[in-house]
């Protein structure tokens, strides 16, 4: 079989990049494991990957996702307080965060606010992101 692939030019799929077991988050949205990184000083944050990264907090909150698999994402004193914070979001069914409402008060600096859709009430998270080197890390957080 496989010299026929050959003969016809074809190659096998390449495996896919879900499969791997550092992405296994049961019940949760597996974040990509790549650090969150853009390009030139001033480069704002792809808005779909900072909603990911409002969702994973949004799931630590609620309990339904380990502190650790966003340890690389946070620095050391906001993930102190990640884990400090333990279950602030009281929700019988996973959260949903919605699209973040994004502000850069200074250049390498941001701060974004979503709205956590939840059982029976909804949350909104605050979360302050700075840039370090190329990569973007949450400095601080809050929710209500």
């Amino acid at each position: 079989m496989s010299s026929s692939l050959s003969r016809l030019g074809l190659n096998r799929a390449p495996a896919s990049p879900y499969d791997r077991a550092e992405n296994d988050v049961d019940g949760s949205l597996a974040l990509d494991s790549r650090p969150l990184m853009w390009g030139p000083p001033g480069a704002m944050p792809d808005e779909r990957k900072l909603r990911h990264l409002g969702q994973a907090l949004a799931e630590v909150l609620a309990g339904r996702r380990p502190p650790e698999t966003v340890a690389d994402r946070l620095t050391e004193r906001a993930y102190r307080e990640l884990v400090k914070a333990g279950r602030m979001i009281d929700s019988r069914r996973p959260p949903f965060a919605g699209a973040p409402h994004i502000k850069q008060p200074r250049d390498g600096a941001i701060e974004m606010c979503l709205l956590v859709h939840g059982d029976p009430r909804s949350h909104v998270l605050a979360i302050r992101l700075e840039r370090r080197g190329v990569q973007w890390l949450c400095t601080d957080f809050e929710t209500a």
